[in-house]
């Protein structure tokens, strides 16, 4: 009814001063389409908030023949230098003309990036005598075993790991370095080639009896049970071919992609806690990294609890707001969840699967994990709280060497939260003065009120990882 008879006073009498309020209506209306065009229309996907710097490297060139394992050291890698905050880290598997491998050809195990101090002016191919160099490991409790700031494996593509504002991965501090070292990075890839194999599930699972292997990488019997894992698919073993099988050797990269923010004293620092179901809670290598999954029985079938549950109770040593958080399975993996002390769920992480051949949706592969993003403040880890790891798999097959990872970003500083970041303050701002003119000259009406709905979508959409998504509840 309001924009009914508005329509109607402005074709009976309008005095100057309406003409002019909607001529200024027009120019309002136009410049807000603009907006909304443009925040619609864009690629959100390829904007930051203000600030963010991003910078793509290439690791040093890996061979693989067919059936071939590689799993390389690769010290003092290109990385941003600087006091600075990191926002995320990804990476996958390209050729040398920078084509995506998929995994059925070139399955990732894993990378991953660690931090260390090297001596300043010592030549990093001589970095590998661990001696002589002091790794920063995270804070977590498998932190001698799983030391690494970021890994992923074959949900590389499609696993978001942004860290939201004011938040990041404060590194780079010159105060901490001790003197005569600088700061820097080595990548560790693990590739398999599956390209003509007799087996590929049971290459990518490193099966021993496919690698024909009776020690691992340093000589050491491996002990009669251990049926597949990472002692059988060590740097250059072989995976079993198919008879008269040929083809080309490749030289692969592992391309990564840096995301970074200068350090203000607005950021607040996370530590990185990697948990393991494994975890034995003893012992400075307490955590075995990787387990056996058995085939379910036919009682198991019958009665559909063909899932295999792995649970595991640790303590956290230091609390906070827990900011992220994401799992790292293997195929056939089902889902993690970690609970708290009380029973309240603080985040869980469900695969994806692959449907298609191209990378990135490759059929029967784990392709993406699901992340947490708890609205700050929202869920919280005491001092010495124990909280409850879960990692399921499907149990129709047997699978080896599987992982059930927990990777979780807390925040343990407590300090006000900054206000929102100005690009925020200027949208917001702009989206309420188009609305309030909008109102003034009687523009509003259905199609104004979708480009508002769209506008507004896509402007949250684009900066979908600096808002937070606040988790279900036990």
């Amino acid at each position: 009814m309001l924009h009914s008879t508005r329509g109607t006073a402005f074709h009976t009498s309008l005095s100057e001063s309406q003409k002019k309020i909607e001529e200024e209506s027009k120019m309002h209306t136009e410049l807000c389409l603009v907006l909304f065009s443009f925040l619609f229309f864009h690629n959100t996907e390829a904007l930051r908030p203000p600030g963010v710097k991003t910078e793509t490297f290439l690791s040093p060139p890996f061979y693989l023949k067919p059936g071939q394992v590689a799993n390389k050291y690769y010290f003092n890698i290109p990385f941003p230098k600087g006091h600075i905050a990191l926002k995320s880290f990804n990476g996958e598997v390209v050729d040398e003309y920078d084509n995506p491998i998929p995994l059925h050809e070139t399955y990732l195990h894993h990378w991953l990036v660690e931090r260390y101090y090297g001596l300043k002016g010592s030549v990093p191919g001589n970095e590998n005598d661990l001696s002589k160099i002091i790794l920063v490991r995270n804070s977590g409790l498998c932190k001698h075993t799983l030391g690494q700031y970021y890994g992923l494996g074959s949900e590389t593509r499609k696993t978001d790991t942004w860290v939201p504002d004011p938040y990041g991965i404060v590194v780079g501090n010159p105060e901490e370095v001790p003197a005569g070292y600088e700061e820097r990075w080595l990548l560790n890839v693990h590739a398999i080639d599956t390209r003509g194999v007799t087996d590929r599930l049971g290459c990518t699972e490193c099966r021993c009896n496919l690698y024909n292997v009776t020690v691992d990488e340093y000589g050491h019997e491996i002990r009669a049970n251990y049926t597949g894992g990472l002692y059988c698919c060590y740097d250059e073993t072989q995976c079993k071919l198919r008879e008269g099988f040929e083809s080309v050797t490749r030289k692969l990269f592992l391309k990564y992609t840096v995301e970074w923010v200068e350090w203000e004293p607005r950021t607040v620092p996370v530590k990185v806690y990697i948990l393991d179901v494994t975890d034995t809670g003893t012992g400075p290598y307490r955590c075995m990294v990787e387990y056996e999954v058995k085939e379910c029985n036919s009682e198991e079938r019958k009665n559909g609890g063909c899932i295999d549950t792995q649970t595991m109770r640790l303590v956290m040593p230091h609390g906070g707001d827990i900011i992220y958080g994401v799992a790292h399975q293997h195929s056939g993996g089902a889902g993690s969840a970690l609970y708290g002390q009380d029973g309240r769920l603080l985040c869980t992480s469900i695969p994806s699967y692959g449907n298609g051949k191209e990378a990135g949706n490759e059929a029967n592969y784990i392709v993406g994990m699901s992340t947490c993003y708890p609205k700050p403040g929202s869920v919280k880890i005491a001092d010495g709280e124990t909280l409850t790891l879960i990692s399921n798999y499907s149990g129709n097959q047997m699978h080896t060497g599987v992982m059930g990872l927990f990777y979780i970003l807390v925040a343990e500083e407590e300090r006000p939260l900054p206000g929102p970041p100005k690009n925020m303050i200027c949208f917001n701002s702009l989206l309420s003065w188009c609305i309030e003119m909008s109102v003034k000259t009687g523009a509003v009406f259905i199609a104004g009120v979708t480009l508002i709905s769209i506008a507004t979508i896509s402007f949250y959409k684009l900066h979908r990882k600096n808002q937070y998504e606040a988790l279900a509840t036990a």
